[in-house]
């Protein structure tokens, strides 16, 4: 009997298709260094009801979603790799491995596999704060996930190391780095979404999985020196965010304009400033 698994024996690692749902043959498998992991599926249960039965009368198989959630620090070996795929030019789908496994990893036993595929992501999450490392939270959604007892045949397994910490971060303003910035997030939402349609075979699996319109927005916080956020929202000012993800790796949104500044209590008796923003551009790189 297997005992049970811990978070040592847990790893995630993904590729990105050729073909969109299908699994490359001997594919070179990247994965991040994550905090938390998250992987799930809904079948989508559609529960039938009928006259004199106070009970469900049949529960019939609706439509699959596989969803994953992953938070992790950016590795300083490659910042951007899994992060890339949030990028609406870059039109990629994904397939992701969770694995859990006894002994070492190349040698690894009693391994537990959850193999996603078609997997866009839904919502980036990238933050940063004093004292800590930029970190990223993935939502994916996709077509189908199945289960399995063994690595990809023929995969190669690659794991990207490093953090990238605060001090090796840094917040541009309309192209000058602002010194008074404390901590500060940015979302990406693609608004994915799965397109089933009614056919005969695996009619449970979504067709397509789709990105909709993008919302780009986050927030910053600044040490409380000047009323300059405050001056430029009330100005309706458009303005270039950009934010250091470790090395010469840039997150830049263009045409962002703050949307609510206020103040808040910073560390015990100091005064932050609290500016979130919406944009209309955004450039990873």
């Amino acid at each position: 009997m297997v005992e049970t698994y811990g978070l040592d024996q847990e790893r995630i690692y993904y590729v990105d298709e050729a073909v969109k749902g299908t699994t490359p043959n001997n594919p070179t498998c990247f994965s991040v260094p994550h905090e938390s992991l998250d992987p799930g599926v809904d079948v989508g249960n559609i529960l039938l009801r009928a006259g004199g039965n106070f009970d469900v009368v049949a529960i019939k198989r609706g439509l699959r979603n596989p969803a994953l959630k992953v938070t992790y620090p950016l590795p300083s070996a490659a910042p951007i790799n899994l992060l890339q795929y949030a990028k609406r030019d870059l039109d990629k789908t994904l397939s992701v491995q969770v694995l859990y496994y006894k002994g070492a990893f190349v040698t690894a036993t009693d391994i537990l596999s959850l193999l996603y595929t078609y997997m866009r992501v839904n919502k980036a999450t990238v933050s940063c704060d004093i004292d800590d490392v930029v970190k990223a939270t993935l939502e994916m959604i996709g077509q189908n996930m199945a289960t399995g007892t063994a690595k990809i045949a023929g995969a190669t397994y690659t794991d990207y190391t490093g953090a990238v910490s605060f001090n090796e971060s840094a917040v541009t303003i309309a192209g000058a780095t602002d010194d008074r910035v404390v901590g500060w997030k940015f979302d990406i939402v693609n608004n994915a979404r799965q397109i089933p349609v009614i056919r005969g075979a695996n009619g449970y699996l979504a067709k397509y999985v789709t990105n909709g319109q993008r919302s780009l927005g986050g927030e910053v916080k600044f040490e409380f020196e000047n009323k300059a956020e405050m001056e430029a929202m009330l100005a309706d000012t458009a303005q270039t965010l950009t934010f250091g993800l470790g090395g010469a790796v840039l997150a830049t949104f263009t045409g962002a304009k703050w949307s609510n500044v206020h103040h808040e209590k910073l560390l015990d008796d100091l005064i932050a400033v609290r500016a979130q923003f919406d944009a209309t551009g955004l450039t990873i790189a």
